[in-house]
C-alpha cells in the first residue's frame, strides 16, 4: 500500500521551498539523501551533517570527494542562513488555502508523475490554484505553447489557431502566463470552451499576486477555470533565475513544446532546450526571414532541434494522440543539468544540438563573458556535455 505524505512532510517541504531557490542542486541533493525532515534541520542549523552524509551528497551531485575544492554544503548553508528567520510554513499554507489553493508534494495522488523525468531537478513541491483537485493534466494530454513577449500580429494569430485547435482535440495548453505569445495561448485555450482543463500557467513568483499586473484579468480566469502552478511560496517575487527554472517545469509537464515566435535570445528557447533534453517533442513555427521575432525559431529549425509546425494538426501530430505519450519517469532526463552552476547551465542551454557554434556566438546567446564560456566549455567537455565540432562547439550528452 502506498504511503501517503504526512502533514509534517508538507510543512517541511513548504519551508524548504522558501529557503532554497528552484533548482538549488545542493538543496535538492540534500533532500534526496537525507529526506525533507533532516534536510530542513541541517539547512536551518538544527542538525549537523556527518561525513557519511556529506560523502553521499557529493556522490549524488556526481562530484569527486577528493578534489579539495570548496565544500558545497558549507557554501549552501551560508547561502540559506539569511532566510531561516523568515520561515513560516504554516503561514504560507494558510495564505494559499485562503486563495482556494494547496501545496502539492511528491506522493500526493494529484502530483504530476511527469516531473519525475527531471531526476534530481524534480521540484520539492508545487503551490497550486484552480482546478487541480482532480489531478494535473497528464503529460500525454498537455502541449506547451511559448514564445516572445513582444509578439507580432502574425504570432498572435498563429498562436490562437494552434492553441484553440489543440484544446478542441482534447489537449491542455500550458505556458508561462507572460505577455505576448504566452498570454495569447492561454486566452485562446480558455475561449475554446472545453469541458476538460484547457490551460495551465506555471508562474515564476508566488501565487498570491498576479504577475505581470497587465495580465491580472487573464490570470484570474486561469485560476478559476484552469490551473496556476508555482515552485516558490506565496510572497516570492519573480526573478530572472526563477523565470529560467520554471521553464523546465513547463517542458516536463508537456508532451511537446511549440515555440511560435522567439528572438535570438528568447527565454522560450530555454524551454525548448529543456524539452529536447527530456526527449519531448519540440516544434517551431516559421516566420518572416525579415522578422527579428522569428530569429530564434529559425535557429531551432536550422540546428535540427525542432520540427516545423504550421497549424494545430501538426502540433497534435508532434505531441501524439492524447494520452499516448511516453510513461513519465522512464527517461534519462535533466541529468545533463545536474550539479551545474548558473554559468554552465546557461552555456549548456546555448549550445546547438547540431553544427558547432563559435565561442563568441555562445557568449552572446548565453549572455555570459567569453572567459566564462571558455572555462565552462572545459568543464562541460569533461562531463561529455560539450563536443568540439568544425571549429566550434555543439551539445553532447552525459554518458
Amino acid at each position: 500500500m502506498t504511503q501517503l505524505p504526512s502533514d509534517d512532510e508538507r510543512l517541511a517541504r513548504a519551508a524548504l521551498s522558501r529557503l532554497m531557490e528552484p533548482s538549488d542542486w545542493i538543496g535538492l541533493a540534500l533532500v534526496a539523501v537525507a529526506g525533507p525532515f533532516d534536510a530542513l534541520r541541517i539547512a536551518t542549523g538544527q542538525m549537523t551533517a556527518g561525513h557519511g552524509l556529506q560523502a553521499e551528497l557529493l556522490r549524488t551531485l556526481d562530484r569527486e570527494t577528493t578534489t579539495g575544492t570548496t565544500q558545497p554544503l558549507s557554501d549552501a548553508l551560508e547561502r540559506w542562513a539569511p532566510r531561516v528567520k523568515d520561515l513560516a510554513p504554516e503561514r504560507d499554507l494558510a495564505v494559499v488555502g485562503r486563495l482556494g489553493g494547496a501545496l502539492l508534494i511528491p506522493g500526493d495522488a494529484v502530483w504530476p508523475a511527469a516531473l519525475a523525468d527531471l531526476g534530481l531537478g524534480e521540484p520539492l513541491c508545487l503551490w497550486a490554484r484552480g482546478r487541480f483537485t482532480d489531478g494535473i493534466p497528464a503529460v500525454g494530454a498537455t502541449v506547451a505553447v511559448v514564445g516572445s513577449r513582444d509578439s507580432t500580429n502574425y504570432g498572435n494569430q498563429v498562436t490562437g489557431d494552434i492553441s484553440s485547435g489543440l484544446v478542441q482535440r482534447g489537449y491542455c495548453v500550458i505556458s508561462g502566463g507572460a505577455y505576448g505569445i504566452d498570454a495569447q495561448a492561454h486566452r485562446s485555450a480558455l475561449a475554446a470552451e472545453a469541458d476538460h482543463v484547457a490551460t495551465m500557467a506555471v508562474m515564476a513568483g508566488g501565487l498570491d499576486r498576479y504577475y505581470p499586473a497587465g495580465n491580472e484579468e487573464l490570470l484570474r480566469a486561469i485560476a478559476s477555470r484552469g490551473i496556476l502552478l508555482a515552485e516558490v511560496p506565496p510572497g516570492a517575487a519573480p526573478t530572472r533565475w526563477r523565470f529560467l527554472q520554471r521553464n523546465r517545469l513547463i517542458a516536463a509537464l508537456a508532451s511537446a513544446t511549440i515555440v511560435v515566435e522567439a528572438r535570438w535570445r528568447s527565454g522560450a528557447l530555454n524551454t525548448a532546450h529543456h524539452a529536447a533534453g527530456l526527449g519531448r517533442g519540440v516544434g517551431a513555427v516559421p516566420g518572416s526571414v525579415y522578422s527579428a521575432n522569428s530569429a530564434g525559431t529559425h535557429r531551432l529549425l536550422r540546428d535540427g532541434s525542432a520540427t516545423a509546425i504550421t497549424d494545430a494538426a501538426e502540433a497534435a501530430e508532434l505531441a501524439g494522440p492524447v494520452g499516448t505519450a511516453l510513461e513519465p519517469g522512464t527517461l534519462e532526463t535533466l541529468a545533463d543539468h545536474d550539479g551545474l552552476g548558473v554559468d554552465d547551465l546557461l552555456l549548456l542551454d546555448a549550445l546547438p544540438v547540431r553544427r558547432g557554434s563559435t565561442v563568441d556566438k555562445l557568449a552572446i546567446v548565453a549572455g555570459i563573458p567569453v572567459r566564462s564560456v571558455l572555462a565552462g566549455l572545459g568543464r562541460l567537455e569533461a562531463a561529455g556535455l560539450a563536443v568540439p565540432d568544425a571549429g566550434g562547439w555543439r551539445r553532447g550528452r552525459r554518458g
